[in-house]
């Protein structure tokens, strides 16, 4: 298998489990991860938030971990990078204001490398003006902005596998897509396990 360098973009407030899970998983796997957040250096951290489905009209939040920023954002190319994850929580909500983060973005669609985004990542991908006429899952909260954006939105309850492949763009609802959506993440990177 070759190895990858998969850069993920953060913030303040991302989703726990949305950074702590695919980038552990994708470094279990043997490729090399690095977290980005605007204004921070490596060794700073960012907080996250966990967010969980309870019965209420929308998601509550409690506090997570902090996690290690590894890698400098100002110096970050998307040519640098073979893939991107874009995790949700609130920090897609500002983060999408930082043109530096929709050029990387642009970078990584310009040329067509994996993108994987999850929950409200989405966001981001709305504003770096990537999503016309392609199909996205998302949180159901993004939906809307997906569509305005001219892109397709799907319903997580109307898939199956709670994932959306489309070309080099895996999408998903939330973090309990997780099993899916880093498994069809690892597809699209190539990624073979083998058991």
């Amino acid at each position: 298998m070759a190895r990858k360098k998969i850069l993920f973009i953060v913030g303040d407030y991302v989703e726990d489990y949305e950074i702590m899970v695919p980038f552990q998983a994708l470094a279990a796997v043997g490729h090399e991860v690095f977290a980005v957040c605007p204004k921070k250096k490596p060794g700073d951290t960012v907080r996250t938030a966990i967010h969980d489905f309870e019965g209420d009209q929308t998601y509550s939040e409690k506090p997570g971990h902090n996690f290690h920023i590894n890698c400098d954002f100002d110096s970050a190319k998307s040519e640098d990078f073979d893939a991107l994850v874009i995790p949700g929580g609130r920090a897609p909500e500002y983060l999408r204001l930082e043109p530096r983060v929709l050029e990387l973005v642009r970078g990584f669609f310009k040329d067509k490398k994996p993108v994987a985004a999850v929950c409200h990542g989405p966001q981001i991908l709305v504003s770096a003006g990537v999503l016309k006429g392609r199909t996205a899952c998302a949180y159901p909260a993004v939906g809307p902005d997906v569509t305005d954006a001219g892109g397709t939105y799907v319903d997580a309850n109307a898939t199956a596998s709670n994932s959306m492949i489309d070309g080099n763009l895996v999408t998903a609802p939330a973090w309990p897509a997780h099993p899916a959506w880093i498994g069809d993440f690892l597809k699209v990177l190539g990624t073979k396990i083998e058991l």
